[in-house]
């Protein structure tokens, strides 16, 4: 597997707290059986309903890997599908004020790192985003260090899910599989996998 160390990119400013699964992946895909084309899908009901153009669907921001949200982003019912949209769309990245544990979680073994700062800082980063699309952002997972134009700020992430980045042990299932042989020499151990 290979290691995440920084993500770089243009940006997506989403305003507003407490943006849940739902909004973010709507129900109605829930029941695909493989994740393919969920990125087109991604706000599809926010993105109908809003006034003015959703940043989704905004083309300033076309082609941005880092998404800039503000607190408790992801809560709501775990469906692992909203991440899965997100990396699908493009997503390399989100930087905000808070996630839901379990959201944050499922962007990590996706490979997409969640950095945290105050509402300040963030509510700065999505103005300069806001004002100026083509502005790049540089996140550097190791120390934090988020850079933007004349913006710089050390964001945070759990020590344990930064770690498996730096190390490049963030996919366990991956991991699992590079070391299956083992996997199946203590199955074979197991009375309730070999011993019927």
């Amino acid at each position: 597997m290979s290691k995440i160390l920084s993500i770089s990119g243009r940006a997506i400013p989403l305003r507003g707290n407490d943006i849940d699964t739902d909004r973010i992946m709507p129900a109605r895909y829930l029941k695909v059986v493989s994740f393919d084309g969920l990125e087109k899908h991604v706000f599809e009901d926010d993105r109908k309903t809003n006034r003015g153009p959703h940043p989704f669907g905004d083309m300033r921001y076309q082609d941005a890997s880092v998404l800039v949200v503000n607190s408790n982003f992801g809560c709501g019912s775990s469906r692992e599908h909203a991440p899965q949209g997100l990396a699908r769309f493009g997503i390399k990245a989100i930087i905000g004020e808070s996630f839901s544990e379990i959201f944050l979680g499922n962007c990590s073994v996706l490979g997409v790192p969640c950095f945290t700062a105050d509402h300040e800082t963030i509510d700065g980063l999505q103005s300069l985003v806001e004002k100026s699309p083509e502005i790049i952002v540089d996140a550097n997972v190791a120390t934090g260090v988020v850079t933007a134009g004349p913006l710089t700020f050390t964001a945070s992430m759990p020590t344990a899910v930064r770690d498996a980045f730096v190390q490049g042990k963030w996919d366990p299932t991956m991991m699992l599989l590079d070391k299956f042989e083992d996997v199946r020499s203590v199955a074979t151990h197991l009375p309730y996998v070999a011993g019927f």
